[in-house]
């Protein structure tokens, strides 16, 4: 039986990221590309099995979970505070053209393919259902709730629990953990995020 393993401080500072927050935790079984391109805020955790690459920033106390990949590219992927990404959860900012007009592979030179190239957004509050996918152009709007194995292929609105392929909202999304938040960081000794 193995236990769960974060990398030390010393470790964190070692890798080169961009930005690296206090109390952060990133498993010792997670890979990670490119870390002069990712910045990870505060009490941030990230799990085994994860793989980040390309530019990545993640706000105060987000967490991705075992299985998880966040392929930021070149465009980028933005979590702001609090946000969730359940097991298995995938997240893209590039894309091949899948019609058959250009060729689809990444080790050939760029002349040959039409990848879309677009940022991906979380917003605060964002939890996202395992195994979903969330594709280039993407903003997840605050409060929202994305069920598992949900295609995102369009932005949501505010405050929503959607599901499905392609994703929809099938209802709005309570907003008590507000409150729980604003007590959460009083305890913390936070003013605010």
């Amino acid at each position: 039986m193995s236990k769960v393993a974060y990398l030390t401080e010393v470790q964190l500072k070692e890798a080169g990221f961009k930005k690296i927050g206090k109390e952060v935790k990133i498993s010792d079984k997670a890979s990670i590309y490119n870390a002069d391109q990712i910045e990870i805020g505060d009490y941030s955790r990230i799990d085994d099995f994860c793989i980040l690459s390309g530019k990545i920033t993640l706000g105060k106390y987000n967490h991705i979970t075992p299985m998880c990949l966040v392929a930021g590219g070149t465009p980028g992927i933005i979590f702001e505070d609090f946000c969730t990404l359940a097991y298995g959860v995938k997240v893209f900012s590039q894309s091949d053209d899948y019609s058959g007009e250009t060729l689809t592979n990444s080790l050939l030179p760029k002349k040959f393919k039409n990848e879309k190239f677009a940022s991906v957004f979380f917003k605060r509050h964002v939890i996202v259902g395992a195994g979903s996918i969330v594709l280039p152009g993407v903003t997840i709007e605050e409060g929202c709730s994305i069920g598992a194995m949900t295609l995102l292929t369009k932005s949501t609105e505010s405050w929503g629990i959607y599901t499905g392929v392609p994703a929809k909202r099938i209802k709005d999304r309570k907003k008590d953990l507000l409150e729980l938040e604003a007590k959460f960081l009083e305890e913390q000794n936070y003013d605010s995020i």
